[in-house]
């Protein structure tokens, strides 16, 4: 019987969203309810455990997993209290054969740039030499223990990302190669890339990058091939090891490793000039949205609830005003105290509030004006390993326009948050989604338009306007001339 130890450290770190995240943004599960909890929801743990389950000669041993969607960096005190108890879980077991973990990669703390690297630090420490595998976005910060610490890394393939649960089944298939002998010496290739990516093209069905995720799963599939992923960061954790990476590991070659991590890296910066977002103003979207019928679906990667910003930005909403947008809009805004005063009113009250600019008060102003409070709900939504929890949230009419706040950031990709509050967001002719692509897997078969706002905010697709401090630099395209040193 061989005893597998499952794990899960996740969050996405926005670093210029001003609001810290704390313990309590993280769903903490550990145990059996870790277990019960993945095959619910299924992700990354639930595609380990279809791999696992089946097998009478492996003991699956769930220890903790902490899970947040995105914020901004981990306050000390808290991101020691999290990986300290996952540590304490793991150390509590022995006799463990292979380890199994669960990771974003782009969270980071107040003061600690590499959080998954102290817990697989930790995890190594207490498991020793034992094969260990792990699932990964390939938005997260590769630093070298990471490298250095997995046998094999399976990142996503999938952007927007829809294969998380495939990811972690091909993680865990791995893991039992190597305990069963059939991976024998697993060796891995990495090139660090002086780049940051954003933009459409990295669409993996439509976009150039695509054939990168192609050649990544050639590699997989060719003998000896275990995993490869082009890893673009997430240019908005801004860190010391920010960049883009290829990793590929193959069986027992390392000259092979090396060369294919090589050439995907090679591909990657001859088509740096495709990685970059194309926006609109206000003006043109205001000026489409009235010219063409149907639901046009504005995205604001600038203010993305799904990369870490805090979500309180009201630039589109001030946008649409300004331009004289004459059609229905449903919004989203985080603003605690907006939402604080409709509970004090109470439902079919008109009251007087400033709407947005709660949080990031540097980039946005409150936008003052009269609403109808029409609903006040408890905005718990979803189920199985991470709960939406965007805390009270209140929705107001803003003359022919809908806006829902919340306390606590929510994720727009899809219109689950939406539905949650009795909104469709079909009924409309505008919806915001705070997201730079995520969205368009559930928005794209039923939106006559979709656009992206050239506003601003902590996770702006325009990485030249962020205020990087630790980035390392020179880097694409923050500096000119830069020299990718392959």
């Amino acid at each position: 019987m061989k005893r597998i130890l499952i794990a899960g450290f996740r969050q996405e770190t926005g670093s210029f969203n001003p609001k810290p995240s704390t313990y309590d943004d993280f769903d903490v599960l550990t145990g059996q309810n870790l277990l019960d909890a993945s095959r619910e929801s299924g992700g990354y743990v639930g595609g380990a455990l279809k791999v696992f389950d089946p097998r009478e000669d492996i003991e699956v041993v769930p220890t903790y997993s902490a899970s947040a969607g995105t914020g901004g960096p981990v306050t000390t005190a808290d991101l020691d209290r999290l990986i300290s108890e996952l540590l304490e879980r793991v150390e509590s077991e022995s006799n463990i054969d292979g380890v199994y973990l669960s990771l974003h990669g782009a969270m980071a703390g107040e003061t600690e740039d590499d959080p998954e690297g102290r817990v697989l630090e930790g995890v190594r420490k207490h498991v020793g030499d034992v094969p260990l595998t792990a699932s990964m976005d390939f938005h997260g910060i590769i630093t070298d223990k990471l490298v250095e610490g997995i046998d094999a890394i399976s990142f996503l393939h999938t952007y927007p990302h829809i294969d998380s649960f495939e990811t972690g089944e091909r993680a865990s298939i791995n893991l039992l190669k190597m305990l069963n002998g059939e991976i024998k010496n697993p060796t891995t290739g990495r090139v660090k890339i002086p780049l940051l990516a954003r933009g459409n093209q990295l669409i993996t069905k439509t976009g150039k990058f695509g054939e990168a995720i192609r050649a990544c799963q050639d590699i997989e599939a060719s003998e000896g091939g275990i995993a490869a992923g082009v890893n673009v960061g997430n240019p908005f954790t801004d860190v010391p090891d920010l960049r883009s990476n290829t990793i590929v590991t193959v069986d027992g070659d390392q000259a092979r490793a090396d060369e294919e991590a090589m050439k995907l890296a090679r591909f990657m910066w001859d088509k740096r000039h495709l990685w970059f977002a194309t926006l609109q103003s206000m003006e043109e979207i205001v000026q489409r949205g009235e010219a063409e019928d149907g639901l046009m679906v504005c995205g604001d990667p600038a203010d993305s609830t799904a990369s870490g910003a805090s979500g309180d930005s009201n630039a589109i909403l001030k946008g649409l005003l300004h331009y004289g947008y004459s059609k229905r809009a449903l919004i989203f805004i985080v603003d605690a105290p907006a939402v604080a005063q409709a509970f004090e009113a109470g439902v079919g009250s008109t009251i007087q509030v400033g709407l947005g600019g709660s949080i990031d008060q540097a980039r946005f102003r409150p936008l003052d004006c009269e609403v109808y409070v029409q609903s006040l709900s408890d905005g718990v939504h979803g189920s199985g390993i991470v709960k939406s929890r965007a805390g009270r949230t209140a929705k107001f009419k803003l003359n022919q326009h809908t806006v829902v706040a919340s306390e606590r950031a929510a994720a727009t990709t899809s219109s689950t948050f939406f539905l949650s509050q009795g909104e469709e967001p079909k009924d409309y002719d505008f919806v915001i989604a705070k997201s730079p692509n995520g969205f368009r897997t559930h928005y794209e078969s039923f939106a006559s338009q979709i656009v992206y706002a050239d506003v601003p905010g902590s996770t702006s697709a325009d990485v030249t306007s962020l205020p990087y401090k630790k980035c390392p630099r020179p880097i694409f395209p923050l500096d000119e001339g830069v020299e990718p040193g392959f």
